[in-house]
């Protein structure tokens, strides 16, 4: 599992052990794919890596200029990878980590005691396991949290077989792409109605 593009392209990170079976990281192709995708958008923008297993989605943002990452998962294995990974491609990163259960979560509050004052996360990345609805439940989650900035595109990466609904409260699908068994669903924000 490598960085593929950015200021640290190639740098090899740390993979989950056998015993982290939980820990599914988004494979190389995909992540390159994705990001030649959000090409336009990474530079100076504020990260969200939910569901963030090794911190490879993040990363790859923080490589390819994305201002700070915060990274949340439930697991502390997933957290000490994650800052494995972050001291192997940055001295000093700008970039946070939660222990969060997002299964169970309501809002994400928790988050803003580890974020920069007034930060809104212009890209909200998400890769729940697969097949457990839990997509649907955090794309509801983080549109109550407000800490989306304007303009924010959510990322979500789920099993291909699955059905993620075309709007969802403000958010609306506008791109999805499958690669294999996974697919991604790109929302943006519909613009308010007066």
């Amino acid at each position: 599992m490598r960085i593929t593009g950015g200021s640290v392209r190639g740098r090899k990170l740390a993979a989950p052990k056998s015993s982290q079976a939980h820990i599914r990281p988004t494979c190389d192709r995909v992540r390159e794919a994705l990001f030649n995708i959000l090409a336009d958008r990474i530079a100076g923008s504020n990260v969200l890596d939910l569901f963030a297993g090794t911190g490879a989605i993040g990363i790859e943002a923080l490589s390819r200029g994305a201002s700070f990452a915060l990274f949340v998962d439930q697991s502390l294995e997933a957290g000490r990878l994650i800052e494995t990974n972050l001291r192997t491609c940055f001295s000093q990163p700008q970039a946070a980590f939660v222990q969060l259960n997002l299964a169970t979560a309501v809002h994400l509050q928790p988050l803003q005691a580890r974020m920069p004052p007034a930060t809104r996360f212009d890209l909200v990345f998400m890769d729940p396991p697969y097949q457990k609805k839990l997509a649907e439940h955090m794309l509801a989650v983080v549109q109550k949290s407000d800490i989306l900035a304007n303009n924010a595109l959510i990322v979500v990466e789920e099993h291909h077989s699955v059905i993620l609904p075309a709007e969802d409260g403000v958010l609306t699908v506008l791109d999805q792409r499958r690669y294999g068994e996974t697919r991604i669903w790109l929302y943006g924000q519909q613009p308010a109605t007066s």
